[in-house]
């Protein structure tokens, strides 16, 4: 069941995020935990029912809105200052402060948590995973942006990702992560899917954006998403959970 919840920040105001848990009580030790990073429209249906996949699967599942503080035109600028400089910013400090939320409940361990994101939240996950934060065992970046520089992926934690072949605009950060994570030694499963453009794992409906963006080739593509779905609860079940 997903219920409402205000997240407070160091500055002591507070973040609206959405959270999402198993059925029945809770471990001994707790959920596992994954902090889920949205689109770049915000929190949308489809980023609701990726809580509901993760608490299907055992997990504790939280979704900040990283537009609910302030005017959503400002916290959008912000975001997309982020987005474009790949400098931390306020996302990745909201992104913080939610995986803190999460990890002090007493329902979960906070020492096995993993950081998902889609499009823009995708590059945010990896950025954020990359700073080392404590408890997050693992990564998952799906048509998100990655840095050219590789030593800023240096410390990031295991990584699992997914692309779109027909992805004109992200496609190549899917063989850029492949490569980064192959020099590095990092433990990755990064898949690009020659089927599937942008935003293929999730059934958002963007009928704007499908029109706009066409180079991105945006939309739900089953076969691919229910295969990514596998891999990312597969290797979160491995790196997070604990369950080998």
């Amino acid at each position: 069941m997903r219920q409402q919840v205000r997240i407070p920040l160091p500055n002591g105001s507070s973040l609206a995020a959405t959270v999402a848990l198993p059925e029945g009580s809770a471990p001994a030790t707790g959920w596992p935990g994954a902090v889920v990073v949205h689109e770049i429209y915000g929190v949308e249906p489809d980023m609701l029912n990726v809580l509901d996949l993760f608490a299907g699967h055992g997990y504790a599942a939280v979704l900040p809105d990283l537009y609910s503080h302030g005017t959503r035109i400002g916290c959008l600028a912000r975001a997309m200052q982020q987005f474009v400089t790949g400098k931390p910013g306020r996302p990745t400090a909201d992104i913080d402060a939610t995986r803190q939320w999460l990890a002090d409940r007493e329902d979960v361990d906070g020492s096995r948590l993993g950081v998902i994101g889609f499009c823009m939240g995708g590059g945010f996950a990896l950025a954020y995973a990359a700073s080392t934060p404590p408890g997050v065992r693992a990564a998952s970046v799906n048509y998100g942006a990655i840095p050219r520089d590789q030593g800023e992926l240096r410390a990031v934690c295991p990584v699992v990702g997914s692309y779109g072949g027909r992805d004109g605009g992200f496609r190549s950060h899917g063989t850029r992560l492949q490569e980064h994570m192959r020099a590095l030694g990092i433990e990755h499963d990064v898949e690009i899917y020659p089927a599937a453009g942008h935003s293929f794992m999730t059934d958002g409906h963007h009928p704007i954006a499908k029109l706009a963006l066409f180079p991105l080739r945006h939309g739900l593509v089953r076969p691919a998403a229910d295969d990514a779905w596998r891999r990312t609860f597969d290797f979160f079940d491995k790196y997070v959970a604990d369950q080998q």
